[in-house]
């Protein structure tokens, strides 16, 4: 059985999906560049295609390329840090399932022969892959973009939730997203 096969029949998690297991993914051993986020939500969940939302639309935007692009496997890689919709609670979705990640992503890095790129987004990913190199908040961590590159660019969740974010730290729109742009396109 492949790797993409073993992690679409992965049911490690199932007892606690109460949405059912969906796992939306998306590599090839040519990808230039890994998307690490959070996990699907209950859009994509029903979609089964990774950043099926606005989230997606914005992070496109971020990046500067189009859905075709977005969506070629030997481009992007699409390695959440869970890659089941959690469900949710009070404040929005649930967390990633802790168990995905440490099953998977090592598996999916190996896979992938010469990544050139990887992008943490949100604070689950940074937390996983930074460890005690992240910052103390996220906005801290974003700042500090710079420290992490040329393996690790990382970046705030696009959700329309984090506009307000946006708003008050306009530097990150005139200098990462910029600094993000020039680096995808060097390497679509």
């Amino acid at each position: 059985m492949s790797l993409f096969e073993e992690i679409k029949t992965c049911t490690l998690c199932s007892q606690y999906l109460t949405h059912g297991v969906r796992p939306v993914f998306s590599f090839s051993s040519k990808s230039k560049i890994v998307i690490i986020g959070q996990a699907p939500g209950r859009k994509v969940h029903e979609s089964g295609i990774a950043w099926d939302d606005k989230s997606g639309e914005n992070l496109r935007v971020w990046l500067g390329v189009n859905s075709e692009q977005f969506y070629n496997p030997d481009i992007f890689a699409i390695v959440p840090m869970g890659f089941c919709y959690p469900g949710s609670g009070k404040n929005g979705d649930l967390p990633p399932r802790p168990e995905c990640a440490p099953q998977w992503h090592s598996q999916v890095l190996a896979h992938i022969k010469n990544p050139q790129l990887i992008l943490l987004i949100g604070s689950y990913a940074q937390g996983y892959y930074l460890k005690e190199k992240a910052k103390s908040t996220l906005t801290e961590t974003v700042r500090s973009y710079k420290e992490y590159l040329p393996t690790y660019f990382v970046l705030p969740h696009p959700s329309p939730r984090n506009n307000i974010w946006k708003a008050k730290n306009p530097w990150f729109e005139n200098e990462v997203l910029s600094d993000l742009k020039n680096s995808i396109n060097k390497l679509k």
